[in-house]
């Protein structure tokens, strides 16, 4: 398998590179994110995905088995970050994944997308969810076997292998060991496609999960 990993040296996107090892190739813009991306076994490709145009990205992608979309603006980013990177981005990989003829896209999005901002909400939180809505949006109206996932409040705690994953569930934490556990399954689950998904701790191991999906 091939994988392209955009976003490929965050937090999740290490550990899904970690998981795939030599079948991950992850995007970064910072030429020395690279080492860190390629201690994982997968391979670093450098792609600024603010600046790249269409052609360059599904040049990347061509003749990949499936695109991840885990890349994210991040703390301490602005609310213009936060659409250029969490919805411009996404609409990119999108677009390339469409002209390269990959039809398996898994998105990384956040609890709480798809709906309004609880008012008083802060202005970049607000922000970050109206650009995860409009990525969630723009990858539903395509011809892609897309799969969007909503992980809840994300922790550094050791993965268990037990989760919550429905297509709404009640808000809560989950590990990102096991968010990026569940992305490399939904990869190998048939039923996944065009489907969105939320995701918490819970009791139910991922691997018996997926399979009955």
């Amino acid at each position: 398998m091939r994988i392209i990993i955009a976003g490929g040296h965050g937090q999740i996107a290490l550990r899904l590179e970690r998981l795939l090892g030599a079948a991950a190739v992850g995007l970064v813009r910072n030429p020395a994110h690279q080492a860190d991306v390629e201690e994982t076994g997968a391979q670093a490709v450098l792609c600024d995905l603010e600046k790249a145009g269409v052609e360059e990205v599904a040049g990347i992608v061509r003749g990949a088995d499936a695109v991840v979309f885990a890349a994210g603006a991040g703390p301490g980013s602005g609310a213009a970050r936060k659409d250029t990177v969490d919805r411009a981005a996404s609409v990119l990989m999108a677009d390339a994944a469409e002209r390269a003829g990959v039809r398996t896209f898994v998105q990384i999005s956040s609890m709480g997308a798809g709906k309004p901002p609880k008012p008083g909400s802060d202005e970049v939180w607000a922000a970050y969810i109206a650009a995860k809505t409009a990525a969630e949006d723009d990858l539903r109206r395509r011809d892609l076997d897309w799969t969007i996932l909503r992980p809840g409040r994300l922790t550094d705690e050791p993965g268990t292998g037990l989760v919550r994953l429905a297509p709404e569930v009640p808000p809560g934490p989950v590990p990102r060991d096991d968010v990026a556990a569940v992305v490399a399954a939904l990869l190998q689950a048939p039923g996944a496609g065009r489907r969105t998904f939320e995701l918490v701790s819970g009791d139910t191991p991922i691997v018996d999960l997926l399979a009955t999906e």
